[in-house]
């Protein structure tokens, strides 16, 4: 369940900063910044992307504005499988996960 969003990931004149525009829109018109894994808090799709996000490592601020995703590494950082793990962000049941289905629902 669930679609892979497309992610492109776009050219910054700065090496420790990325950018990524999906084919989502992540935070409405809102604009979330997040300077750490604490400051994800919420239950929000931005909260969860931000814990993603910091939780591959590395990574010293996530910025949501719309469909944009901008990251900026800490020292010596690397963006390496990001792209990859925005565009998974809402697929929901992989191989291996038992998929619950709520009493009284059909299986079908």
């Amino acid at each position: 369940m669930g679609q892979a969003v497309t992610v492109v990931q776009k050219q910054t004149s700065r090496p420790d900063v990325l950018r990524f525009e999906t084919n989502r829109v992540l935070s409405g018109m809102g604009h979330d910044i997040f300077r750490s894994r604490d400051e994800a808090v919420g239950e929000r799709p931005v909260d969860e992307l931000a814990r993603r996000v910091f939780d591959h490592g590395n990574v010293a601020l996530v910025q949501v504005n719309g469909n944009v995703v901008t990251v900026q590494l800490a020292s010596g950082g690397s963006g390496a499988g990001l792209k990859e793990l925005l565009e998974e962000l809402f697929i929901y049941y992989r191989e291996g996960v038992e998929v619950v289905i709520p009493e009284g629902a059909s299986a079908d």
